[in-house]
C-alpha cells in the first residue's frame, strides 16, 4: 500500500530524506551518509538534497578539506515546524511494529515510548521482550523502521526471564520505559501495566 505522503511529496525517497533532516535537526550528513541512513540510492539522495538546498530547507555545513559536502537542517526555514508535525508518523508505525519484528524470535512483549508517544528526548523508544530472538534479524528490522521514521531508535531486547527479574527489582532500564509515557503494543506476558 502506498503511503499518502509518498503521493503528496512525489516519492518515498523524498519523504525518507525529509524525515531524516527534520527529525535530526542538529545532525550533519554527507550525501552518502544521508543515502545510507534513509535507505535510498545515493544518486537519488544527491538530487533530493540539491532540491532541499535550493528551497532553503537544508544548508551546507562547514567542511574539512576533502570530507565532501555536508548538510544540516536550516532551523530558520519558515516551514520547519509545520513539516515536522506533518511527517511525524511514529505513533502510526508503533501499531505495526509486532508484524515487522515477529520473525526475529518468540516475541512476548513490546513496549513503545520516546518518539512513539511524542517524547523526543526519551531514553528508550522500544523495549522488546522475548525468547530465542535473533539479534541480527531484529537489528535489520529496526534499521528499516528507522529509515521510514527518519530517526535513529533507541531500543533494547531482553529475554523473558531477565525482564521478569528486572521488573521485580525495579531495574533502571525497565524503569526508564515504565515510569514515563509508554504504550504496550503487544503483551503475551500479561504484565497488566499500562
Amino acid at each position: 500500500m502506498t503511503e499518502p505522503l509518498q503521493k503528496l511529496f512525489g516519492s518515498d525517497a523524498r519523504v525518507k530524506l525529509l524525515r531524516l533532516f527534520l527529525f535530526n535537526p542538529k545532525a550533519v550528513y554527507t550525501i552518502p551518509d544521508a543515502a545510507q541512513r534513509s535507505r535510498v540510492p545515493e544518486r537519488t539522495a544527491r538530487k533530493e538534497l540539491a532540491l532541499f538546498s535550493q528551497v532553503g530547507l537544508i544548508k551546507r555545513s562547514p567542511t574539512r578539506r576533502g570530507s565532501g559536502l555536508r548538510y544540516t537542517l536550516n532551523t530558520e526555514f519558515e516551514y520547519t515546524t509545520v513539516l515536522q508535525n506533518l511527517l511525524l508518523n511514529a505513533p502510526a508505525r508503533a501499531k505495526d511494529i509486532y508484524d515487522r519484528i515477529r520473525k526475529a524470535g518468540v516475541i512476548k512483549l513490546i513496549i513503545v515510548a520516546g518518539v512513539f508517544v511524542g517524547e523526543w528526548e526519551g531514553r528508550l523508544d522500544v523495549l522488546v521482550v522475548g525468547d530465542r530472538i535473533k539479534e541480527r534479524v531484529l537489528r535489520t528490522r529496526m534499521h528499516k523502521l528507522e529509515s521510514e521514521i527518519g530517526r535513529e531508535l533507541k531500543y533494547a531486547m531482553l529475554p523473558s526471564e531477565d525482564f521478569a527479574y528486572r521488573l521485580n527489582m525495579n531495574d533502571k532500564l525497565v524503569r526508564d520505559i515504565m515510569d514515563y509515557p509508554h504504550r504496550i503494543v503487544f503483551d503475551r506476558l500479561n504484565i497488566g501495566l499500562k
